[in-house]
């Protein structure tokens, strides 16, 4: 169904927010879906960026114009305009990449983009940054030769659809990395716009000129959504907008439960603006799974606010309209009326190194990768070792969604070798504590146009601070779920941590304390605009009281909302949750 079609049922049609539109509501509109003038823009030599309105515009393609921040005040000093290059995010529902599309990926990060690596992201997909305007076509026609496209990676549309790690593990698994394609694909754009400026035209599959799902100002923000195989919940789905919790009966997969509007982003000082967990739907059996998609995307199609886009998002529609009323609408675009929720559990998440045995008989090597930077660092050539590896695995790669890696599908007489490359090359550390294990960033400075104090250049530093404080209270061996995220635009998850940090200026943080283990508890703001030494005086304080005061086996998030040093923020409000 398209916005022209649609008629609002009365009791919803009052819930359109009314006022003048963003002006990101007229670039779409006046985009001829999603066209732009962005072919003319790539002939213009004289600019190495792109104009207001197809700044913009590229994101739907799946690239956000930035530039290097650490030299903007010399080239401003030089009469020069800032270094710009775009970030492309290549769209992988499920993370699963062969060796061969690795390689190639490889070969254009070393001679086309910034320091020459790959970022493996929260999105469960890679990123290229510092790519030239001129190498961008080329860039978007390599990945078309080997199967790969960044098509609604960024922008108002459903983007790269994350699914549990590691299909493999058993056929539940595998059915769910399936159901994540489905979904990625059935939620695509369907304008030509992609093929016809990046590929000359080729690969069209579609004639039809309209947007069904997504319609032609396509969606009100931007949209997320996950395929979850309980009890592992490594896709933090309390962050995205629509989720499908895998339900299986004797092995197999027979439905999903729905949970819709999670998402963590907010804005420093403007109380209308929050983290907040989903809400469960119900229960939905497999062959509804497109329609109820289709159904959650297009009511917050209509229904989000398109004059206020930092109340755009699907949260922030769910708490206008009613639970009730939204869910109501559901059914009725899905033809289909829920269940009640089917019980299950999220126990842990983060990811599970080392090897691990698949159904097939083969092998999963997890890789830690520190902020999912692959680059040849002193001692430790990452990306050497993983061009290494790709040129003799026989199975797949598969990125995780803390931005980490999997060899996976290992025949028993290739571990070895496999994994003498990757300890070869630094891939395999076993002076990784579980700490560094636990602990992601978002890239921040010196790229992102949004980050206020740095993530990733800081985290290393910060995990060893925080190492040290757990071996001075004699708990060295356990570990914190802590993120540091740029801004509080919730990139590096750091509303779902024990430990959160949300960048507020430059060397300056916000400390959000009180995640749970399993992810589904939101942390409160502690202490505001803290410095290194002040934030880590509070660690030193709050992690000596959590060993001494602690109760059997209790993780730091929980602790410190049992002892009353933090509030919690959200009580699941059925008792799926163990």
């Amino acid at each position: 169904m398209s916005n022209e079609l649609n008629t609002l049922p009365d009791a919803l049609a009052d819930q359109v927010v009314q006022g003048k539109l963003a002006d990101n509501e007229r670039i779409k509109g006046e985009s001829q879906l999603l066209r732009g003038t962005i072919a003319a823009d790539l002939k213009d030599t004289l600019t190495g960026g792109f104009s207001a309105d197809n700044f913009q515009l590229i994101r739907f393609h799946g690239m956000y114009q930035q530039d290097d921040r650490d030299i903007r005040g010399e080239r401003a000093e030089q009469k020069l305009e800032p270094l710009h290059t775009v970030m492309l995010r290549a769209r992988l529902p499920g993370g699963v990449i062969t060796p061969s599309q690795w390689q190639a990926i490889d070969a254009f990060a070393g001679e086309h983009t910034h320091a020459g690596s790959i970022r493996l992201t929260t999105r469960q997909t890679f990123q290229f940054h510092g790519v030239l305007k001129r190498d961008i076509k080329s860039m978007h026609q390599m990945l078309n030769r080997i199967g790969i496209d960044s098509i609604a990676t960024a922008g108002d549309v459903n983007r790269n659809v994350l699914c549990t790690s590691n299909p493999e593990q058993s056929e539940l698994h595998a059915e769910a990395y399936e159901w994540a394609k489905k979904i990625s694909e059935h939620l695509l754009p369907r304008t030509r716009a992609y093929a016809e400026i990046w590929l000359d035209g080729e690969k069209v599959e579609s004639t039809e000129e309209e947007e069904p799902i997504l319609g032609k100002t396509y969606l009100p923000r931007k949209f997320k959504t996950t395929v979850v195989v309980p009890p592992h919940n490594d896709v933090d789905l309390h962050a995205n907008d629509m989720n499908f919790v895998a339900i299986a009966e004797q092995g197999k997969l027979v439905g999903f439960n729905l949970l819709v509007g999670g998402g963590l982003a907010m804005t420093h000082g403007d109380q209308s603006t929050y983290p907040r967990t989903a809400d469960e739907f119900g229960f939905l059996p497999l062959e509804k799974t497109l329609e109820v998609a289709a159904a959650v995307v297009t009511t917050q199609r209509d229904l989000g606010n398109r004059v206020n886009r930092k109340n755009a998002k699907t949260k922030y529609t769910l708490d206008r309209v009613g639970l009730e009323l939204f869910k109501a609408e559901v059914e009725r675009r899905a033809q289909w009326t829920f269940e009640p929720p089917r019980p299950y559990a999220l126990t842990h998440r983060g990811d599970a190194f080392g090897w691990t045995a698949g159904i097939d008989g083969k092998h999963n090597l997890t890789l830690f990768i520190e902020n999912g930077r692959i680059l040849d660092f002193p001692g430790k050539p990452l990306k050497t070792g993983m061009a290494a590896i790709a040129a003799v695995h026989q199975g797949e790669f598969r990125l995780t969604a803390n931005q980490n890696l999997i060899v996976a599908g290992v025949a028993e007489a290739d571990k070895s070798r496999i994994e003498s490359l990757a300890r070869q090359h630094g891939l395999i550390d076993d002076g990784h504590s579980a700490q560094r294990k636990s602990a992601m960033a978002c890239v921040s400075l010196p790229t992102c146009p949004l980050a206020m104090a740095e993530a990733e250049r800081v985290l290393p530093h910060y995990v060893d601070r925080l190492e040290a404080l757990l071996a001075q209270h004699g708990v060295d061996e356990e570990a914190i779920i802590f993120r540091i995220t740029g801004c509080p635009n919730g990139c590096g998850r750091a509303m779902l941590a024990e430990v959160g940090l949300v960048g507020k200026g430059p060397g300056k943080y916000n400390l959000h304390l009180g995640g749970n283990h399993n992810g589904t508890r939101i942390p409160k703001l502690y202490r505001e605009n803290l410095d290194e030494e002040a934030l880590f005086a509070e660690l030193d304080s709050l992690i000596g009281r959590w060993v001494t005061e602690r109760e059997a086996d209790e993780r730091f998030g929980d602790f410190v909302v049992r002892a009353g040093i933090v509030a919690p923020v959200f009580i699941p409000k059925q008792d799926f949750y163990a």
